[in-house]
């Protein structure tokens, strides 16, 4: 059964400590990771139901370390949805997601240039959609420390051009909305992709031959009653 699902690959990018370890965990295995153990790379399946549709969720939890940077790209030219982590108890974290979110569109835009890519998911969906982004503002439990405010959040989100959400990791809030949503657009486009294009000149260039026999009278009706002053 697992075999037939549509698998969507998922790529957790954040700086490190933001909690995408625990969002992964979270989201996959059903339990809270209470120790921090910076991750340089580890990948999760789980099988999901997603609007009354089975799935098989592919998730690539990253290093946010600078020095991680080269893989940061190979780990971006494979996937096809991210989930971008900030915390709102750290307002250094928050200030970095540009730099990510500026790193995913530089990766994806000089893959969509060769989408022979091998594994390259741009080969089966329309490379002009756009890339399936979700900000996730993690540890909204955390509320005498938080640094960064929901409004922050959906400003930089709207100017990013994202989806976003709150989430807590530890009171499993949000956590699979945050996975879910995005799995949503990736669906979408997929859909779009397959979706057969209509006869381009159809709408605004009608042939005469096309005509029927009514609407070609009425038309010379109308242009028979036109008079012209001398």
């Amino acid at each position: 059964m697992a075999g037939n699902l549509v698998l969507y690959k998922l790529v957790v990018l954040g700086d490190g400590g933001v909690g995408k370890t625990a969002l992964t965990i979270q989201l996959c295995l059903q339990h809270f990771v209470e120790t921090y153990d910076p991750t340089i790379e580890d990948s999760y399946r789980r099988q999901s139901v997603i609007d009354d549709q089975a799935c098989m969720l592919e998730v690539l939890d990253t290093a946010g370390q600078e020095e991680y940077t080269a893989l940061r790209d190979q780990w971006i030219r494979d996937g096809e949805g991210f989930i971008l982590v900030y915390s709102v108890s750290s307002r250094s974290s928050f200030s970095r997601i540009k730099r990510f979110h500026h790193q995913i569109q530089r990766v994806k835009e000089s893959t969509a240039s060769s989408p022979s890519y091998p594994g390259s998911p741009l080969s089966s969906v329309n490379q002009s959609a756009p890339v399936p982004i979700m900000l996730v503002g993690n540890k909204s439990d955390r509320i005498a420390e938080r640094e960064v405010s929901t409004q922050e959040g959906h400003a930089l989100a709207r100017e990013l051009g994202c989806e976003f959400v709150e989430a807590s990791a530890k009171n499993n809030v949000n956590v699979d909305k945050a996975f879910h949503d995005v799995v949503r657009i990736l669906r979408r486009q997929r859909q779009a992709a397959t979706r057969p294009l209509p006869p381009s000149g159809s709408s605004k260039h009608e042939r005469r031959g096309d005509l029927s026999p009514q609407v070609r009278e009425s038309r010379y009706r109308r242009q028979s009653s036109r008079c012209v002053v001398l």
